[in-house]
C-alpha cells in the first residue's frame, strides 16, 4: 500500500470518523458499506478507492482537491 493511503485513510479514521462516532454511523451519513468504514478506520493495509473517498467527500460537500488540500500534500 502507499503512504498515500495510508495518509487518507489515517486522516478520514482520525479527522471525520474518530473514536466516538460508530463506525455504522459514519458509513451510513458517507453513501459507504459499513465494512468499508471498519476497513478505514482499523485495517492498515486497506487501499481506498477514488470511488469510495469521492462518495465520502460528496456527502461531507466537498470536493476531491479540497480533501486533498487537507491532507497538505
Amino acid at each position: 500500500m502507499s503512504n498515500l493511503d495510508r495518509r487518507i485513510c489515517d486522516y478520514i479514521a482520525k479527522e471525520w470518523i474518530g473514536e466516538t462516532q460508530a463506525k455504522t454511523e459514519f458509513a451510513l451519513n458517507h453513501n459507504i458499506d459499513e465494512k468499508t468504514a471498519r476497513r478505514i478506520y482499523n485495517d492498515k493495509n486497506y487501499t481506498i478507492t477514488l470511488y469510495t473517498l469521492n462518495k465520502i467527500c460528496e456527502a461531507r460537500n466537498i470536493k476531491l482537491s479540497e480533501f486533498f488540500k487537507l491532507l497538505e500534500l
